[in-house]
């Protein structure tokens, strides 16, 4: 259950006074040593987005090559049985956690569903709290504004964006610790850039560096460089029903794969250049299934799915001179394992923490599976549940597949073996009754005031009137066709700390349509302003896209300085209207923002 407002404000200001980059190394460790050999270990986990099992070349895929990524499993370990969840927000909280994505309140991918509740303590916590620098760069997914945001969950350095996807990959607006900045280039290169400069900022100190990229999550953005291979390609191997496979697709996921591998590289090369390699995790991992029908071994599912495909993922770690060279796992495993996984592999005690559901991998990337237990690997999506073991998995309709004779799920042996159909079922009953209590409805506020600024995105809110969203899929989406006095945007919100904010309204409005006066209210006070100046800044996205998108495209809004508003302490509805409409419409909304005052 969701920590209540006293505890709220707790969290964050613990968090916040420990943000300070480098404070926790000062406090437990002193001065670096002066040898790397003499420190724990680093710690580089890249993590992709949408990206299959079958996306890699080291799994047989001969339609693309990723070399880089592939000598993680030649020079470490290759995890050949691992499994994620069926989409991205819940694999982000297990990696953190430890811990199955329903017990630390992960619901959804959007508008609210993906935060991490605030009593679970996350693995950059762990680690930062031992004396190591920790930076996130890339695509957060776990909650947005403080105390949800990366920089209150334990990452002295953040740069990405918080939300589920983004609708542009060219310079885009990103997140730097907390306040909207420019992006430079193609994102995956732009995280890639700041994660090689955290590392060689703090070369001297252990770090750990997560880099989430967001890609080939859609839309299907990547430089001409990369695209121009796969441009006309006819890729030889084709998903296991060739008629769903739409090729434009494959071809763009290919390319933004490729490229991933190249940053992979550029991140090897700096570990190696700086003398860092022999004392440096590296480890790879992907979060669920494939975005589309593409090769990916003859598995049932993709993304989104509970079966095969949509959960089994990449999982590579090297470590020279601790992880043999060619170590291929067969026993499977889980994002709830990379927590106890990681820390025990840097010696890093894992207290004050609930009760994991993952285990440490350190025997098994020790070379020694002989006595390693059989063990049950649950996966939940939209209330279905599926169960794996070494042998079998148990899908979301009471099915059982003998999964080393049959990888597509193609016969169900329950009849056959149902003493063991019996027991997986049990389990998965007895599993839904821990962790379902907590999948309902998400009655969680938005916290404001626990940072200085608070943005408020147009996914966060909920429209009325005749007021819609400028695409289907939430996150990165903004508010339009505002054009009456009865419609309204509003937040629920919850103020830790009472007080003088400024509000503004990130806009756009076409000439001749300027002159609205619009109001935000919250428990009874209220700040207005007029939009005096046009802004009709032109839709972006459409000219780099590969293939047509599902999510919105995005715009340059404009901040709208309303007033100072005095928010009172407590919870309620934030709205946002207008009072007076001389034109056909408002405007469109992308973020309100309220910046407390001191």
């Amino acid at each position: 259950m969701e920590s209540r407002s006293n505890l709220l404000q707790s969290l964050s200001r613990r968090e916040m006074l420990c943000s300070a980059p480098g404070l926790a190394a000062v406090r437990r460790l002193g001065a670096a040593p002066a040898s790397p050999e003499a420190r724990p270990p680093n710690l580089v986990v890249v993590l992709a987005d949408d990206q299959g099992w079958g996306d890699l070349s080291i799994h047989g895929n001969t339609n693309l090559s990723t070399p880089n990524i592939d000598s993680l499993g030649r020079d470490g370990a290759l995890f050949e049985r691992f499994f994620v969840c069926a989409v991205c927000a819940p694999t982000r909280a297990e990696f953190l956690t430890g811990r199955y994505h329903p017990r630390g309140g992960v619901r959804g991918v959007s508008t609210g569903a993906e935060r991490l509740n605030l009593d679970e303590r996350t693995i950059a916590q762990f680690f930062r709290d031992a004396g190591y620098a920790t930076g996130a760069f890339g695509k957060w997914h776990n909650g947005s504004q403080f105390p949800y945001h990366p920089r209150a969950r334990g990452f002295d350095e953040y740069y990405g964006f918080t939300s589920g996807h983004w609708g542009q990959y060219f310079s885009p607006q990103l997140d730097h610790n907390g306040t909207l900045v420019r992006g430079r280039g193609y994102i995956t290169d732009d995280l890639t850039d700041h994660a090689l400069s955290f590392i060689r900022d703090n070369r001297r100190r252990p770090f750990f560096c997560y880099l989430p990229y967001n890609t080939p999550h859609s839309p299907m953005q990547v430089p001409d460089r990369f695209f121009e291979r796969f441009a006309r390609f006819e890729p030889g191997l084709r998903a296991r029903d060739p008629r769903q496979e739409e090729i434009p697709m494959t071809r763009a996921a290919l390319a933004m794969c490729e490229n991933i591998d190249w940053n992979v590289g550029r991140v090897l090369k700096q570990i190696q250049d700086l003398g860092l390699a022999e004392n440096t995790i590296v480890l790879y991992f992907s979060d669920n299934g494939p975005n589309s029908w593409r090769w990916n071994g003859g598995m049932k599912g993709r993304k989104g799915s509970v079966d095969e495909g949509g959960l089994r993922a990449p999982l590579l770690i090297r470590w020279p001179g601790h992880i043999r060279a060619n170590t291929r796992i067969s026993r499977i495993a889980g994002a709830i394992d990379l927590l106890p996984t990681l820390a025990d592999l840097a010696g890093i005690p894992l207290t004050g923490t609930r009760p994991l559901d993952g285990r440490s991998l350190k025997p098994l990337l020790a070379g020694s599976e002989e006595g390693w237990p059989d063990r049950m690997i649950f996966s939940l999506q939209e209330r279905k549940i599926s169960v794996r073991t070494q042998e079998y998995r148990l899908d979301n309709e009471g099915r059982l597949f003998h999964m080393p004779s049959d990888p597509g799920q193609d016969r169900d042996v329950s009849a056959e073996q149902p003493e063991v159909a019996g027991r997986l079922r049990q389990a998965a009953a007895q599993w839904a009754r821990e962790v379902l209590p907590g999948v309902g409805p998400d009655d969680r506020p938005f916290p404001v005031g626990y940072a200085a600024q608070t943005l408020l995105p147009a996914r966060d809110g909920v429209p009325s009137g005749g007021i819609e969203r400028s695409a289907r899929p939430p996150n990165c989406s903004f508010f339009t066709k505002w054009s009456r006095p009865e419609d309204r945007m509003t937040w629920d919100i919850e103020v830790g700390q009472a007080g003088d904010y400024l509000a503004e309204v990130h806009y756009a409005c076409p000439p001749g349509e300027e002159g609205s006066l619009v109001e935000i209210e919250f428990l009874g006070s209220r700040v207005q302003g007029r939009i005096s100046r046009p802004h009709n800044p032109p839709l972006l996205g459409a000219r780099e896209d590969r293939v047509p998108r599902l999510e919105s495209y995005v715009k340059d809004f404009r901040p709208l300085a309303l007033g100072t508003i005095r928010l009172p302490g407590g919870r309620g509805r934030l709205v946002l209207r207008a009072l007076q409409v001389p034109g056909r419409q408002v405007a469109e909304v992308r973020y309100v923002s309220l910046t407390r005052k001191r």
